[in-house]
C-alpha cells in the first residue's frame, strides 16, 4: 500500500543538546548529594547518576499509516507535526525540572501527560483518514513513550523509566482541588458530556457508557491528585500538572465517544468544546 507521507524513523528521539547535560551535570550532582545519593554510582540502573536526564523515545506514527486521502492530508500532516511539539516539549520539560519531584514524577507529570495528548493527536489522524476512507485502527498502541535514561529520570529520580503512580508530581502550578474541601484546595469542575449527546444508537450504547464513566474516573483522580501534591509546584503547577493533562483525556475518551455514535450515525460535532476544565475554589 502507497504512503502519501515521507518515511520517518521508526521512533522520534528528542534531543537534548551536550551543552544542556553539561550545565545540568552540576544540578544533579547536587540533587543526589541532597538525595543521600552516591555520586559515584552511575553503574547501577537503578541508581541516580551524574549523566544527563535522557531523552523521551516515542514510537513513529507516519510509517504506520494507510494511504492517506487528499482531503486529509493538511489535517494529517498538522497532527504529525504536533506529535513531534509534545516529544520536544517534553523534552525540555525533562531538563528543565531536574531535581524535582518524587519518585514517579517523570512518569505522571512527563510520560503520562504526554501518552495523553498523543492519544488525543493519534484519534484526530484516525478520524480525519477515516472520513473519507476506512479508519485505521490500532493506531493508540503508538501513544506511550519511554524515558532512554543517560543517567537520572531528568527529575531526580530513577534512570529506568519509572511506574506509573499516583502521585507526587510537579510540573508547575498551584494547588487546589476537590476532593478536599476540608483543606480549602477546591474541586475540579468540568462541562457533561452526557446531556449533549444525541441519540445514541443500540450498537453504540455500551462504548458512549464506558468512556463517560471514564470521564468521570478521569476528574475524580485529577481531584485526588490536587489534594495530594497541595504544596507542590510553582505559580502554573494546576494548570500544567492537572487541568491541562485532563484536558487531553477528555479529549480522548469524548472523541472515542464521537466515533461510537459516528460508525452508524451522524458524528456529533463540537463535542471537543466540552473537554477543558476548571478549578472552582
Amino acid at each position: 500500500m502507497s504512503r502519501a507521507l515521507p518515511k520517518y524513523n521508526k521512533r522520534r528521539v528528542g534531543f537534548i543538546g551536550g551543552a544542556a547535560a553539561l550545565a545540568l551535570s552540576g544540578a544533579v550532582i547536587a540533587g543526589s548529594a541532597l538525595a543521600g545519593e552516591s555520586s559515584g554510582d552511575g553503574g547501577d540502573a537503578d541508581a541516580r547518576t551524574l549523566a544527563g536526564p535522557g531523552t523521551i523515545s516515542c514510537p513513529d506514527v507516519a510509517p504506520e499509516l494507510p494511504a492517506i486521502p487528499a482531503t486529509a492530508q493538511a489535517e494529517v500532516d498538522r497532527n504529525l507535526g504536533d506529535l513531534d511539539k509534545q516529544i520536544a516539549e517534553a523534552n525540555k520539560r525533562l531538563v528543565d525540572t531536574v531535581g524535582q519531584g518524587g519518585p514517579n514524577f517523570v512518569q505522571n507529570a512527563i510520560l503520562g501527560p504526554l501518552e495523553d495528548k498523543r492519544v488525543a493527536a493519534i484519534n484526530r489522524i484516525a478520524t480525519a483518514i477515516g472520513r473519507t476512507a476506512e479508519r485505521p485502527a490500532g493506531l493508540d498502541s503508538l501513544a506511550a513513550c519511554t524515558l532512554d535514561a543517560q543517567g537520572e529520570a531528568g527529575a531526580g529520580e530513577e534512570a529506568t523509566t519509572p511506574p506509573a503512580g499516583e502521585a507526587t508530581t510537579p510540573p508547575a502550578e498551584d494547588t487546589g482541588q476537590g476532593s478536599g474541601q476540608d483543606t480549602g484546595v477546591g474541586t475540579i469542575s468540568c462541562p457533561d458530556v452526557a446531556p449533549e449527546l444525541p441519540a445514541i444508537p443500540a450498537t453504540a450504547q455500551a462504548e458512549v457508557d464506558r468512556n463517560l464513566g471514564d470521564l468521570d474516573k478521569q476528574i475524580a483522580e485529577a481531584n485526588k491528585r490536587l489534594v495530594d501534591t497541595v504544596g507542590q509546584g510553582g505559580p502554573d503547577f494546576v494548570q500544567n500538572a492537572i487541568l491541562g493533562p485532563l484536558e487531553d483525556k477528555r479529549v480522548a475518551a469524548i472523541n472515542r465517544i464521537a466515533t461510537a455514535i459516528g460508525r452508524t450515525a451522524e458524528r456529533p460535532a463540537g463535542l471537543d468544546s466540552l473537554a477543558a476544565c476548571t478549578l472552582t475554589k
